[in-house]
């Protein structure tokens, strides 16, 4: 089981480089703050890093797992790194998540089903014995 879990999390690319999985990229709330920074805009990393209370080197580190993720553009303008999201990796954690959104989607509509029979149950009731006024 481990070794599925490994080869899920980490894969090896064309380079014979460790590549990390986009999961394991969005598991870490700091990273996922700076990801909803650049989606606004493209950012440097010292631009990103005056949004955190931590050190331009941690947020280097985030940076980098973000990008072995695939989840960061790079543009270089002068000296200058600029990050902005890729948005198009974002739908490998979409597509994940639909699977749960159909799940919960049907238990509130049966929930919704439970309770209108509730409430029309009720309104029988209480109109059968005299309590109901409108």
């Amino acid at each position: 089981m481990r070794n599925r879990l490994v080869s899920y999390i980490c894969s090896i690319n064309s380079n014979n480089h460790m590549k990390r999985d986009i999961f394991q990229a969005i598991s870490d709330p700091t990273r996922r703050a700076i990801l909803v920074l650049i989606s606004a805009q493209a950012l440097t990393p010292n631009a990103i890093a005056e949004q955190f209370d931590t050190t331009r080197q941690a947020i280097s580190k985030h940076i980098k797992i973000l990008n072995e993720c695939e989840l960061l553009d790079e543009k270089k303008t002068g000296r200058e790194i600029y990050y902005q999201l890729k948005i198009d990796k974002m739908k490998a954690v979409d597509q994940w998540l639909e699977q749960f959104r159909q799940l919960w989607e049907n238990r509130f509509d049966q929930l919704d089903n439970v309770l209108d029979n509730l409430k029309t149950t009720s309104y029988e009731n209480q109109s059968s014995n005299g309590f109901y006024r409108r």
